[in-house]
């Protein structure tokens, strides 16, 4: 898998003695609080429309809310922040005392995130380089970590975007849906394979490849796909020593006991997330999501 890393903005190498360099993404990376505070992450929020009410995802609509409505078929839509929410997170960082900035975002495929951030680039205050990803979820916030902590020992822009591009052609994300539905209303998947999966009542293995939504696998029923879903994982990590985080949608003892069975399972294990996913992704998947990022450091 080879996410879709795009840089954009001036790439300035910012050697000085007095170098910080502020690391900013959108809210569908959903790191945990304490590790935005810890590595001083800045997150955009995106906005989920219920109804004819829109709200911020992360401060004012849940992903609980999220599910509530799909379950009641209201209408529920995404959209991505305006370019000026963007110039306003480059000028604050900017007056903080940043001499550059790194804007990392979830794939292009999905959101015109991407798009909004190369626009306020062009006017910051400070030079920008702006990443799509290819990602989304913690596959988005281990790349976030990533440059995190290349910005605290002192990298420049360049070796910040580098440590985040890595990380990221490392990483692969798999996801279980009830149903494809909630992707195919939202143009997240193709049509014909929504309706392919309907017809034949089988449970959709996913996967991020290339920036994308693809269908990876169709297991019968619901056990047997979480069941495979956890094959997946396990082989893909091996050995190696790898952060992972699981995500679900309404669905939190799936996610408890698929967490403990790879904490059992996966010998190079570091770090383990486990966390319900936001409004935004929530609005395209559905309640039952089950989802597994593993991003091999």
């Amino acid at each position: 898998m080879k996410p879709l890393c795009r840089g954009s903005g001036p790439a300035g190498n910012l050697r000085g003695m007095s170098r910080h360099v502020a690391i900013i993404t959108d809210s569908t990376a959903y790191l945990p609080r304490q590790a935005m505070e810890r590595h001083s992450i800045t997150a955009v929020p995106l906005t989920v429309v219920l109804g004819d009410e829109a709200l911020e995802e992360g401060t004012e609509v849940s992903a609980r809310s999220v599910a509530q409505a799909l379950a009641k078929r209201r209408p529920v839509t995404t959209s991505r922040p305006a370019p000026e929410d963007f110039a306003a997170a480059y000028r604050a960082a900017a007056e903080a005392g940043a001499d550059g900035i790194v804007s990392l975002h979830l794939s292009a495929e999905f959101s015109g995130t991407y798009d909004a951030a190369v626009l306020a680039a062009r006017e910051a205050p400070v030079p920008v380089r702006v990443v799509d990803t290819g990602m989304v979820a913690m596959a988005l916030g281990f790349c976030a970590l990533a440059a995190a902590e290349t910005a605290r020992a002192g990298g420049s822009l360049d070796e910040i975007v580098a440590a985040a591009e890595k990380r990221a052609q490392g990483t692969a994300a798999y996801f279980y849906v009830d149903t494809l539905d909630y992707l195919r209303r939202g143009g997240r998947i193709g049509a014909a394979q929504a309706l392919l999966g309907s017809a034949l009542a089988v449970k959709p293995l996913l996967q991020l490849d290339g920036g994308r939504i693809e269908l990876r696998e169709k297991v019968r029923t619901a056990a047997k796909a979480i069941a495979r879903l956890e094959e997946i994982v396990v082989e893909r990590t091996g050995t190696a020593a790898a952060d992972i985080a699981v995500h679900h949608l309404a669905a939190p003892e799936r996610a408890a006991e698929l967490a403990e069975r790879l904490r059992e399972r996966v010998p190079g294990l570091l770090e383990l997330h486990v966390s319900e996913v936001g409004a935004v992704i929530g609005a395209h998947t559905g309640p039952g999501l089950l989802g597994v990022v593993v991003s091999p450091r």
